[in-house]
């Protein structure tokens, strides 16, 4: 795999909105990125992967999204100390 083709993963700390804690997914394959949250697990911006690329994240999304929390909560943290 080339380094164009590896898709990168970046995520916001914990938002809160509507009642909700939620965390600010994206995704990102050198133009092509999409956007989603959990722990909706749905991608609800994307702009060049396929439909089966975009379920595949929404799955990936579903199945770390504990773990995707826990490090949201991490970044919450470290933000309080400054």
């Amino acid at each position: 795999m080339n380094r164009e083709e590896e898709v990168k993963m970046t995520h916001s700390g914990i938002l809160a909105g509507k009642g909700r804690r939620r965390v600010s997914v994206r995704f990102e394959r050198g133009a092509d990125v999409a956007e989603g949250s959990i722990p909706e697990c749905k991608i609800t911006e994307n702009h060049g992967f396929s439909r089966e690329e975009k379920e595949g994240l929404e799955a990936y999304l579903e199945q770390a999204c504990d773990e995707i929390f826990r490090k949201a909560k991490e970044l919450n943290n470290i933000r309080n100390w400054f």
